[in-house]
């Protein structure tokens, strides 16, 4: 028999009752996940965090008092998972670099939101690569066009590695196209990350959109 999986603990954050309820009847039908805090702002997330274990955040970005941005950059453990109304939300890019796992639409299907939350808790990054080009677009025009001293520093490999990741490649995808063992990627990735000084794959798609490595599909490259 196997070992049942570990639940995973999840606090709500957001200052919509409703919104909040809706979450937690969704979350609530899964076996490996319980909703232990709930919370209406940034503020009252971190004081409960202080007191409370929980392995997953979904943080509202725009709420009273202390919003999701600045409240992500003061949480230390917790994965947090941004959830935003718009497409265009630069608070939800501005949350990614202050370190949050990933970001998803309020609007995501149910089953989209407890695999994110499972693939969060598990170590991995959750960005939606269609909102994550619209929203990119719009800084887009202001990204460096010199590669970045620490980028320079990769091997030829690792740029591989790290541009794969940036649009949005799973390490199963990565090690296919490169025809290589997954556990190589991982290899490559973990470097990329220590050399970059990076935490986790959201921040390396954030970083290469910022250091102009790549850009949207629609912007050529010049």
């Amino acid at each position: 028999m196997s070992e049942a999986a570990p639940v995973i603990r999840v606090m709500l954050v957001d200052d919509q009752e409703l919104l909040r309820a809706g979450f937690r009847m969704v979350l609530g039908a899964q076996p490996d996940i319980e909703v232990v805090a709930e919370a209406a702002d940034g503020a009252a997330a971190l004081e409960l965090l202080a007191t409370t274990e929980v392995d997953v955040v979904l943080m509202d970005v725009r709420m009273p008092h202390l919003d999701g941005v600045e409240a992500t950059r003061r949480i230390d453990g917790p994965k947090v998972l941004i959830l935003t109304t718009f497409d265009l939300d630069e608070y939800a890019f501005a949350a990614i670099k202050a370190g949050a796992a990933g970001f998803l639409l309020k609007d995501v299907p149910p089953d989209d939101l407890v695999s994110a939350i499972r693939h969060v808790h598990a170590g991995d990054s959750v960005v939606a690569p269609t909102t994550l080009r619209r929203m990119l677009d719009r800084f887009a025009a202001q990204l460096p066009s010199a590669e970045p001293v620490a980028a320079a520093e990769l091997t030829p490999r690792e740029r591989e590695v790290l541009l794969s990741v940036a649009r949005g490649l799973s390490n199963a995808e990565i090690a296919a196209r490169l025809e290589v063992a997954e556990a190589t990627v991982k290899t490559h990735l973990g470097r990329v990350l220590a050399k970059l000084g990076l935490r986790d794959r959201a921040q390396v798609v954030v970083y290469a959109y910022e250091a102009g490595l790549i850009v949207p599909a629609h912007r050529p490259k010049v």
